[in-house]
């Protein structure tokens, strides 16, 4: 989509708001329909052959000094140093730190962009061939959590929390296995939970008492990898972080 389509919200509005012929709603849903199925038979295709992997989810205005960069790159090298591939979103920010620590730890690098007006454009630490490209928020999102066995959630926007809430609600409702999600930050993260309990749970009842162990709450990458090796080796399996 062009930038000016973006740009301009009134135009945008309005058309969803005009009557459209039989044959144009059929015409531009169908095309659509295609392109949703090829950018999922690209994903799957691609995916399908990278491994065991952990996605990292982060901001992407997050700068390379910023102590969570620097954070997240730590994670992610040790991560690959276990055996495991790092998924991100692609772009700059954290996303970049996850793929710059992977590609500095020998593992595999993958990253899913989309495209955005601003901000996102592909960082140089994936891997030339785990560089995926979408027009649609949601396929993209059906590769992250197809593809990964564990998330790790460092500060973010609205983008991050949108993949946090999507990863919690689908092993809540069963749809995913329960992979560890770790929030990275207690600082950061704190707040918002505390509201979840004392108010989706203790207050409205909106979620049950379960829930709240999907997720836990940690401040270095010694933390991060521990949660994932006690994961792990329930199952027998033994990265070596």
């Amino acid at each position: 989509m062009a930038l000016e389509q973006y740009e301009n919200d009134d135009h945008r509005i309005q058309e969803k708001f005009k009557q459209k012929t039989w044959n144009e709603i059929r015409t531009n849903d169908s095309w659509a329909i295609f392109k949703i199925m090829s950018e999922f038979v690209n994903g799957y295709e691609a995916m399908g052959r990278i491994g065991p992997c952990v996605s990292i989810f982060g901001s992407a205005r997050t700068n390379p000094e910023d102590k969570y960069y620097l954070l997240a790159e730590k994670i992610a090298y040790k991560i690959s140093k276990g055996g495991y591939g790092v998924i991100t979103g692609g772009g700059p920010g954290i996303m970049e730190a996850g793929n710059k620590g992977a590609h500095f730890g020998g593992g595999t690098s993958v990253g899913l962009n989309i495209d955005l007006p601003f901000e996102q454009h592909f960082n140089p630490y994936i891997d030339r061939d785990k560089n995926l490209n979408f027009d649609y928020f949601f396929v993209r999102k059906v590769m992250f959590v197809k593809y990964s066995q564990g998330f790790v959630v460092m500060p973010g926007g609205f983008g991050t929390l949108d993949e946090l809430f999507e990863a919690i609600t689908l092993i809540q409702t069963k749809k995913i296995a329960k992979f560890p999600i770790i929030l990275v930050g207690t600082e950061f993260w704190s707040g918002l939970m505390e509201w979840v309990k004392a108010t989706l749970l203790d207050k409205f009842s909106t979620v049950s008492p379960g829930d709240m162990d999907l997720f836990t709450i940690v401040d270095n990458e010694d933390q991060v990898l521990e949660a994932l090796d006690n994961f792990y080796k329930k199952f027998n399996l033994s990265p070596n972080f």
